[in-house]
């Protein structure tokens, strides 16, 4: 017995023997490091503008290649070629161009081996626009787990590389892939379509402001269809889906009811989405990439919609900007207000109230409709009209009284808008409260007896 515990004793005195060993041998201690007081050295500086072609090789074989194409894009060439995320690249990129150490392990390293560099887990090629090149060397995890020890190819000199630039750098060709299910530039749009709720809306864009072209031309609420848009924009690819989910999504897509299809043209083409929906979930499938990737509710209620739900309810456009000048006609009853500066005059050039002149505004600027009629305009009875932006935008509303019910139009303009009965009366009521500021009392000239 005594035989047998000091040969198991014996074995695990060698064995921690070889631990430390190894560890003092391949791995130089923090003792040992010349640590300078500075900054620590950098691996690389490049100018990222530079950059031309990088290409990753895993010692996983998960490795690919990217490269700026004619127009100044990245491109992912290998494994196949996809459109790549500019922002991923760029912020790659950033970290690559200016690669700072965490310190010098060993100014002449004798056996990269050692390092787990000789065969590297990740090995980054970068090929400048001058064909300059670089080769950086990533090997094993320091003991700590912090850190890895990377090198340069041709450089004698081992380093460590913190583990957040190393994971930056860790990237493969579905990190860095253009996750977008509709390509297109936001600012460069110049038509949006949708098919919906048995429904054909087409929203064309005049200089910043989009409007209804189909079914017919109507006023667009313009911060609904940019929310459209973002909706669209932001509409990606899952790519963490097995290619059993993907194969069930494709199913589901094919069986699964249309909820919507978006078209986008901008400069470089049309590109469509469709939307479907089965059960509770929604697949969409785009011309722009192959497969059909499960997306949000949220796409889906975006395009679930019909064209009043991009109308426009409210009567003026001038907006939340002061107009300059308001009359209004009610009946026998006529206001004027004019805006000279920061004060609001009447029509016979008296100075007026402000509080009532900015609520009678306010009950201009939020005349809005509560639904859209085809029919039951009728003789007008109230007129309003507003001048803006210097007098070059002059918005007239003509407000008819049928039964109980309030129709009002633009002038000029064919749609209906139906408000509620509480909206006019408001309006009535703050043009009567309209009053001119109170004259000063005269000064007491006398002195009382």
């Amino acid at each position: 017995m005594k035989m047998n515990s000091l040969l198991v004793a014996a074995i695990i005195l060698a064995a921690l023997s070889g631990v430390l060993y190894w560890s003092n041998h391949k791995k130089t201690a923090a003792s040992d490091v010349k640590v300078s007081s500075e900054t620590p050295p950098k691996i690389l500086t490049l100018s990222q503008a530079d950059i031309t072609k990088v290409e990753i090789k895993k010692k996983s074989g998960d490795g690919f290649s990217l490269a700026k194409n004619d127009a100044g894009k990245w491109e992912i060439l290998t494994p196949k070629p996809l459109r790549a995320d500019q922002n991923e690249v760029s912020s790659m990129l950033s970290t690559l161009s200016s690669l700072n150490s965490e310190r010098l392990i060993d100014e002449k390293a004798g056996n990269l081996a050692e390092y787990g560099l000789a065969q590297p887990a990740i090995e980054v090629d970068v090929t400048e626009k001058d064909n300059k090149s670089q080769k950086l060397l990533i090997g094993d995890s320091t003991p700590t787990g912090n850190a890895a020890y990377v090198a340069l190819a041709g450089d004698p000199r081992v380093f460590t590389l913190a583990s957040y630039n190393k994971t930056s750098l860790d990237k493969s060709a579905k990190d860095l892939r253009d996750k977008r299910l509709l390509v297109f530039e936001q600012d460069k749009l110049s038509r949006v379509e949708l098919s919906a709720k048995k429904q054909e809306i087409e929203f064309g864009r005049n200089k910043d402001q989009w409007q209804i072209v189909k079914p017919k031309p109507l006023r667009a609420d313009d911060s609904n269809v940019q929310e459209l848009i973002r909706k669209l924009a932001d509409a990606k690819m899952d790519l963490s889906a097995s290619d059993e989910d993907q194969k069930k999504a494709a199913t589901a897509f094919a069986s699964g009811t249309i909820v919507g299809v978006a078209k986008v043209t901008d400069a470089s083409g049309t590109a469509e989405l469709q939307v479907r929906k089965n059960k509770e979930n929604y697949y969409a499938k785009s011309t722009a990439v192959e497969g059909v990737y499960k997306v949000g509710s949220d796409l889906g209620t975006a395009l679930d919609k019909s064209v009043d739900d991009f109308r426009n309810k409210k009567l003026f456009d001038f907006g939340f900007t002061d107009p300059d000048k308001i009359e209004l006609h009610d009946g026998a009853k006529t206001y004027y207000l004019t805006k000279g500066r920061t004060d609001w005059w009447s029509g016979d050039g008296k100075k007026v109230e402000a509080i009532g002149a900015e609520t009678f505004e306010e009950k201009v600027r939020d005349l809005a409709a509560s639904k859209f009629v085809d029919s039951g305009f009728t003789t007008p009875a109230i007129e309003v009209t507003a001048a803006s932006n210097g007098g070059k935008n002059v918005e007239k509303v003509l407000i008819s009284k049928n039964g109980d019910r309030y129709i009002a139009k633009r002038d000029n303009e064919p749609a209906l808008y139906e408000l509620d009965a509480s909206a006019v009366t408001s309006l009535q009521n703050a043009a009567g409260d309209l009053k001119p500021v109170a004259e000063p009392k005269p000064a007491a000239t006398g002195k009382k007896k």
